[in-house]
């Protein structure tokens, strides 16, 4: 069985407020497909966003390494939506993201620009499944759970495609425990 682990990287300012006339918006999305059946991460995926009613702050560069040049050159919301349904069958295939941001960025930029839900709704919170599984009494960070488990993460820090493949990997650790849903 294939599951897609998705992470986002969004427009951001310090101190998470968002200014007048801006908007939360998806600027990366990072896709890691993961074969439950021989439990292993089989692809990895970047698909770069353009932001339409937001700016690329200093403050989100530093955090991300994205520049609005970098996401300039990506595809419209709309179109990396399709590209999710068309081409990770996301419509259909269980999904799984590192806490519950996702999701709901997900859900609200698709219901603030008309454009349809690309998810199933099968969907799994990694974080709070590993927190319960690891009997911890909070959910921890991904950099944290690397720890918990043992394990070392790859690539950077709030990098979409980074991301995805290193809560894949969380997700394996999970499964190899048989406590993947």
């Amino acid at each position: 069985m294939l599951l897609n682990v998705v992470d986002v990287e969004a427009t951001c300012w310090p101190g998470r407020v968002v200014p007048p006339g801006q908007a939360t918006e998806i600027i990366e999305i990072g896709l890691c497909v993961v074969d439950l059946a021989i439990r292993a991460r089989v692809s990895r995926h970047r698909i770069l966003v353009r932001p339409e009613r937001s700016a690329i702050t200093d403050f989100c560069t530093e955090l991300t390494g994205l520049t609005r040049h970098d996401v300039d050159q990506g595809l419209s919301f709309s179109a990396a939506c399709a590209l999710l349904v068309d081409e990770h069958e996301a419509k259909t295939r269980p999904w799984a993201s590192w806490g519950g941001f996702d999701r709901r960025q997900f859900a609200e930029q698709c219901a603030a620009t008309g454009v349809p839900y690309p998810f199933s709704p099968f969907h799994t919170d990694a974080k709070q499944r590993f927190a319960a599984v690891y009997g911890l009494s909070h959910r921890p960070s991904r950099p944290e759970a690397f720890r918990v488990a043992g394990l070392s993460p790859e690539g950077t820090e709030h990098r979409g495609a980074d991301d995805a493949w290193n809560a894949g990997a969380l997700v394996l650790d999970l499964a190899a425990r048989d406590a993947w849903p």
